[in-house]
């Protein structure tokens, strides 16, 4: 399989005062097409910082972030906005959903991102939200679902455009055991039928072991696999 994702050298440090703090200390590894890997490690190792970065929320101190053949770290701000528009789906444990919208119109808008203009691909939603096992919810609205149909919608957003990878930041982090359960078997069900790349950062041992792979983090380091 081909390389998707990858990063070499990665550093990250922030400004604290005079100070300056590390949180990635040159992070190097790789991601082939259609893995489902799960990022872990405990608070401050660097695993979110290393999230935004993969998504072009940040910019890195230095290395590099190929996504897809392009690489975050050479562009500016607006052409990283533009590959994170064309090829990067985000899952946050907070859904981020728009409240006035249904299900189906937070998809609508996620197409209008994507494409400049509003999408008439009735049949690609359809077919997502039926995938999650929410076509009798497609025209409700957010505070109308359960948390776990929320984080469906928000999977089903994030995935409507068909990005190369989707980052997932503790998506099961507001649900309960049934509902956690529910979302990750339906990111296994993606990965699997849409041979769909996802990373996603995990602090929870039963979330990432329904990934393919661990990467483990500590100190700003990847130290295990």
């Amino acid at each position: 399989m081909a390389s998707i994702l990858s990063t070499k050298d990665l550093t990250k440090s922030y400004k604290i005062g005079k100070l300056e703090v590390p949180a990635l200390r040159g992070v190097s590894l790789e991601v082939e097409e259609g893995e489902f890997v799960a990022i872990m490690g405990p608070s401050g190792c660097g695993k979110s910082t290393l999230l935004h970065l993969l998504g072009g929320l940040l910019s890195p101190t230095t290395g590099s972030i190929i996504i897809d053949g392009e690489d975050l770290a050479l562009v500016s701000d607006a052409q990283r906005t533009d590959i994170r528009r064309r090829k990067i789906g985000f899952v946050f444990q907070r859904f981020n959903l728009f409240p006035t919208l249904t299900a189906e119109g937070n998809l609508k808008l996620a197409e209008k991102i994507h494409t400049g203009s509003g999408s008439k691909n009735s049949d690609r939603r359809k077919e997502v939200l039926k995938l999650l096992k929410l076509e009798n919810k497609m025209h409700h609205k957010p505070l109308e679902l359960s948390g776990g149909e929320q984080q469906r919608v928000a999977l089903a957003r994030a995935i409507v455009n068909r990005p190369a990878i989707i980052l997932a930041d503790e998506p099961t982090g507001n649900l309960d055991t049934e509902n956690s359960e529910i979302v990750l078997e339906m990111f296994k069900e993606l990965n699997a039928k849409f041979n769909q790349t996802i990373v996603m950062i995990t602090h929870n041992p039963e979330a990432a072991a329904v990934c393919s792979r661990v990467i483990r983090m500590r100190d700003g380091h990847v130290v295990d696999e």
